[in-house]
């Protein structure tokens, strides 16, 4: 477990600060937790290429109970709107991460026999996409208000043009493209890190 402990950790400080910065606006369509939920793809890619999809599964897991202690903390602080976490917003974030980390995972895992940046290219950019998808769909869809009927998101449902420039789609839509685009752009940034960390910390593995 003590191997394990430097993912662990670095997994959790992602999912904490991912918590804090998604409450900061960046622009019309972003927030700054958009630029650092991502990482988690990198940290879950690394301890896999490392350690093997067993615990890069763990890294995982406890990636996920720190995200269900941030929501539940969420919950209970109250601001300008209500609640900084809705139960619409817990259980999308949480199904999102824990559905996409895993399936990441077992990508990642049935490539890793090929080109170095074949598995972690795959399978971030395959789980980023279920993430987004997931993710705004359980917590801003009009077709799913029965999660949480007290929760008003009619103003995420607000038809706009998509992006502000393209054809019209509900406001939702267009969070989700941004945060999606950005995902894609880090997932092919992180090859660099991705490399160097790997080849650092092979060497040491027992």
């Amino acid at each position: 477990m003590t191997k394990l402990l430097p993912g662990v950790l670095a997994m959790a400080a992602v999912v904490v600060a991912s918590n804090i910065l998604v409450q900061y606006l960046l622009g019309s369509w972003l927030t700054w937790g958009a630029f650092t939920y991502p990482i988690a793809f990198l940290v879950t890619d690394v301890m896999n290429r490392v350690y093997g999809a067993g615990p890069a599964r763990k890294v995982v897991f406890a990636g996920f109970v720190v995200g269900v202690i941030c929501s539940f903390i969420g919950t209970q602080i109250i601001g300008e709107f209500g609640p900084l976490v809705t139960l619409r917003i817990a259980i999308g974030s949480g199904t999102a991460f824990l559905t996409a980390q895993l399936l990441d995972v077992a990508i990642f895992d049935r490539l890793r026999a090929g080109t170095w940046w074949r598995a972690p290219v795959v399978s971030t950019l395959v789980g980023s996409s279920v993430d987004t998808l997931l993710f705004f769909t359980i917590a801003f869809s009009g077709a799913l208000t029965f999660l949480e009927p007290a929760n008003d998101v009619s103003w995420a449902g607000e038809v706009l043009p998509l992006l502000g420039m393209g054809p019209a789609a509900p406001l939702w839509v267009s969070l989700a493209i941004a945060d999606w685009m950005v995902k894609l752009t880090l997932a092919l940034i992180a090859l660099i890190p991705f490399r160097v960390l790997v080849t650092k910390l092979s060497p040491s593995v027992a």
